[in-house]
Parts: C-alpha cells; sequence; structure tokens
C-alpha cells in the first residue's frame, strides 16, 4: 500500500511531538507505511503541523535539490528523533522507565534545538515570545524535541496512552474527563473495532 499523503494525516496526537511519532501508519502491523520516506515528505508534513510556513517550506526544499546528500541526513536524524520518542512515549504508557540510549538520544537533540531558540519581539506590550532559527535543513526537528521536552517535564504523563485499534500503534494524549479515550480517532480505529464487534455479534447470532 503507497504512504498516505503528508498533508492527509490526521494530527490528533494533542502534542506535535504525538503527531511526529503517528508519521507511520499500521505500525504495529506486518507492513508498517513511513510516510516520510523522502525530505520533501517530511516538510510537507511539517507545513501541514504548522511548524514551518509556506515560504519556509519552499525554501528548505530549494536549499534540499541543492544540497542532496545533507537533506538525506536530516532525515535520516528525523527517523532516529521519531523512533526514540515512540519508544521513550510507549514505556511511559506501560508506566516503565524509558532506555537509557533514547533518553540520551533526545538529550543530545535537546541541546542543539535550545541552541536554536531566539527571542522575538511582539508588539508592547505584549510579552516576547520564542522562535527558532530559520534556513537550516533541520529547523523542522528543533519545535518536535521541544514539544517532547515539554511534555515530559508536564503533569500529563500518565495521560500518554497507544490507540487500542488493531496494527495502529498511535499515540495520544487521553484529555477525556473520565480517561476512556481508547482510540487515536473513533471515526477510524474505533469505528473499525466497532464494525468487527457487531459483525461478530450477528454472526454469532445467525450461527446460535
Amino acid at each position: 500500500m503507497p504512504a498516505r499523503d503528508p498533508q492527509s494525516l490526521k494530527l490528533v496526537g494533542g502534542r506535535l511531538c504525538l503527531d511526529f511519532i503517528n508519521t507511520v501508519d499500521c505500525r504495529n502491523g506486518d507492513h508498517p507505511s513511513d510516510v516520510l520516506s523522502t525530505y520533501p515528505r517530511l516538510v510537507s508534513w511539517s507545513q501541514h503541523a504548522n511548524i514551518l510556513t509556506e515560504n519556509e517550506a519552499r525554501n528548505l526544499l530549494k536549499e534540499a535539490s541543492l544540497h542532496p546528500a545533507d537533506a538525506r541526513a536530516i532525515l535520516e536524524r528525523a527517523f532516529a528523533i521519531r523512533e526514540a520518542l515512540y519508544r521513550i512515549f510507549y514505556a511511559i504508557a506501560r508506566r516503565k522507565s524509558p532506555a537509557t540510549t533514547d533518553t540520551e538520544i533526545l538529550n543530545k537533540e535537546m541541546s542543539a534545538a535550545m541552541s536554536q531558540r531566539r527571542l522575538k519581539p511582539v508588539n508592547p506590550p505584549e510579552p516576547w515570545t520564542y522562535t527558532f532559527a530559520e534556513c537550516r535543513l533541520d529547523q523542522m526537528l528543533w519545535p518536535i524535541v521541544y514539544s517532547a521536552a515539554e511534555l515530559l517535564t508536564s503533569d500529563g504523563l500518565d495521560r500518554i496512552c497507544e490507540c487500542q485499534g488493531e496494527n495502529c500503534g498511535w499515540m495520544f494524549l487521553d484529555m477525556s474527563r473520565n480517561r476512556s479515550r481508547k482510540w487515536c480517532d473513533m471515526k477510524d480505529c474505533g469505528n473499525v473495532v466497532k464494525s468487527r464487534r457487531h459483525y461478530q455479534k450477528e454472526r454469532d447470532k445467525r450461527s446460535s
């Protein structure tokens, strides 16, 4: 099955870092599909996730065409970050401690991300805000890593969950009042499970 258009992915994780993890379809199945299989796809998804503006995306694609080896190296780095984040949050969802190797990857990337943060003045008397440096092939990675650090240092770790849909593997932050959310999206994985249960129930009726 061909990978989906990066801009068609639903952003249902509740945090940028979780949506980044969710760029692999059917992660727990026999044939997972990586939506970010090329650098242009990484840029496309980053624009979809509001990390990049249209102009920034266009500039990065131009830069990548001039330096394809560098763009490929950034893509490989993005894969490493994503999979480390997945393993970290997968462990946390199961109330386990993440592997040291994964936290080391995150800490290394966090140092790089923090070095690229810049203070940006806003119209007075509004408070200044933080932004990230631009025109770097890896600039979309910094907000993702920073999002993970913010989530990991928040009081919401016990709300991190993995979708219970068959083969799904998507992660999300369960913000429901009674913490009863089971699916990445009720219209997708939730409906699949409901349909299967209904089919099995009708089948059992006919065979009884």
